[in-house]
């Protein structure tokens, strides 16, 4: 198999993520990046990180986390009794906003506390603060006056670099050619191609095979006919 030969070069920022790979910038995720920069001069109390599954929000909320200290829970696990615990470091994480069963008045609570006690809070939903639906209109309020930005799907240079990296975790050495064959034919998901090159690496060690594209074709065309690019497609956590 190809292996330790010379490798792509990443021509993006990288982003160590305080104990986990690296974290790739590009114009898709640029924005939320720059909120956690700015952090702890943030204009307000909270701020809410949006963008579909699988787009890296929660690697982000880790890089956060890291630097503030914070606390991290969902919201449908949070609940009154737990909110001073996941504020008395002063920051805490809550994910999923936009998810089905979140508790209400938990929520509501972080918020108002957070705000009161001048602590930080950052949120992250797979929708825009504005379509999120809560039963307490004075919570639904409170979301949409927090800052908001938003991860788009992955752009080409994003899928490039993970493609990239994903290879040489893997120590397969990749050329433009492959990468650019892999580009034009995979779903534009992280998910999809975490998925991808784990499928391509097993075939290759199986065969004991170099990783060529009609190896590549086989495993897309694989993937294609039993529709496992969006099967657990977005179960990717962001390098």
């Amino acid at each position: 198999m190809q292996k330790k030969s010379e490798q792509l070069l990443l021509d993006l920022p990288h982003r160590v993520a305080l104990g986990r790979n690296d974290f790739l910038v590009t114009p898709s995720n640029a924005a939320a990046v720059a909120l956690i920069d700015q952090w702890p001069k943030w204009p307000t109390y909270g701020a809410i990180i949006e963008g579909p599954e699988g787009c890296g929000k929660s690697h982000l909320v880790e890089v956060w986390r890291q630097q503030s200290a914070g606390e991290l829970t969902t919201a449908k696990k949070i609940d009154l009794d737990s909110i001073p615990n996941l504020l008395e470091k002063g920051a805490a994480a809550i994910e999923d906003i936009h998810s089905t069963g979140v508790q209400e008045r938990g929520l509501f609570h972080a918020l108002n506390l957070a705000k009161q006690e001048s602590k930080f809070l950052l949120l992250t939903s797979r929708l825009p603060p504005q379509q999120l639906q809560f039963k307490i209109p004075d919570l639904a309020s409170r979301i949409q006056a927090l800052p908001s930005v938003q991860i788009l799907p992955p752009d080409d240079a994003l899928l490039r670099g993970v493609l990239v990296k994903l290879f040489a975790d893997c120590q397969i050495s990749v050329d433009e050619g492959l990468i650019n064959y892999v580009l034009m034919r995979m779903p534009r998901s992280l998910g999809a191609a975490r998925n991808l090159v784990s499928e391509i690496d097993k075939l290759a060690l199986t065969e004991k095979a170099e990783v060529t594209k009609p190896l590549v074709a086989r495993v897309i065309a694989k993937f294609e006919s039993m529709d496992l690019f969006t099967s657990n497609d977005n179960s990717f956590t962001q390098l």
